[in-house]
């Protein structure tokens, strides 16, 4: 298991959301924001500009003060989400933080977020390793394998990661969209892994359920990615302790990584970031 960083980017700020709760109509979902299940729609809405979030943490730091701090640590690998819709102001915004990230931490992190076939050379080209990728290879809920072979030839099967971030609906967990608002057809099984495994290096998976929650993992999510195993694959949602991470590597059979967000301290959660890396670093060892 290795510690993978994050710098999540909402409105032009660095901050930590409950990632069942984002919304492109600008109103959060109080059952959601409760932890009480799911009210979106799964039909298209249109965007509304500034999209909005239950924040467990807003940062007073940039972009370059996490990407100075990643480096400083010697935490490659890390993962810059932009929480907004492309096109929108605040999503311009999310970009100049993201660039700040990339002039601290060269050759350090990979980005998500608005990301297509079209665009994503450009993301390389500000200074990310890696481009993360979901929404654009999916159309009305289902993969659209032209975009997702287009995507591979655009930027190369080494450089890109596809989110694969799910949710649970009727006992399945199915592959969401649209920063996480939309379900897709497409349920998480080792048959989709593989499938998705030709075209990208590594994926990232959030257990959106629990992401933000910082009250423990998704355990079928952790033991269904952790008996795969063939390509990378970073897991997020939930952790909230050191007996957490303990639990992710025994069900991930310690084949995961591993992002956390706002359980850290320097996300206003009560784990410290040295501790976490140390104790990663030593179960490796």
């Amino acid at each position: 298991m290795k510690f993978r960083p994050c710098i999540d980017i909402h409105n032009g700020k660095v901050k930590q959301i409950v990632g069942g709760s984002l919304r492109d109509d600008g109103m959060v979902s109080m059952t959601d924001a409760a932890g009480m299940g799911d009210t979106m729609p799964e039909t298209d809405r249109p965007v509304a500009g500034i999209s909005s979030a239950q924040e467990n943490f807003v940062s007073d730091q940039d972009g370059a003060f996490f990407g100075e701090m990643y480096r400083d640590l010697n935490l490659p690998g890390g993962h810059i989400i932009l929480l907004n819709p492309a096109g929108t102001e605040e999503y311009e915004k999310d970009i100049e933080q993201a660039k700040l990230a990339f002039s601290a931490y060269p050759g350090g992190l990979m980005i998500g977020g608005g990301i297509t076939a079209e665009n994503a050379e450009s993301f390389l080209d500000m200074g990310a390793t890696h481009v993360i990728v979901t929404s654009y290879v999916f159309k009305n809920g289902r993969v659209d394998m032209k975009r997702l072979e287009k995507l591979r030839s655009a930027v190369g099967k080494d450089r890109l990661v596809l989110d694969l971030s799910c949710r649970k609906r009727d006992s399945l967990y199915f592959i969401v969209t649209d920063r996480w608002q939309k379900f897709t057809d497409v349920p998480l099984t080792v048959e989709t892994l593989d499938m998705f495994s030709e075209y990208a290096s590594e994926f990232l998976i959030h257990a959106v359920d629990v992401e933000g929650k910082a009250r423990g993992i998704e355990e079928d999510v952790a033991s269904l990615l952790g008996g795969w195993g063939k390509i990378p694959v970073t897991y997020a949602g939930g952790v909230g302790s050191f007996e957490d991470l303990r639990r992710l590597k025994e069900l991930g059979r310690d084949r995961l990584d591993v992002t956390i967000g706002s359980a850290l301290s320097i996300f206003g959660g009560s784990m410290e970031l040295a501790e976490v890396v140390r104790y990663i670093s030593d179960e490796a060892e």
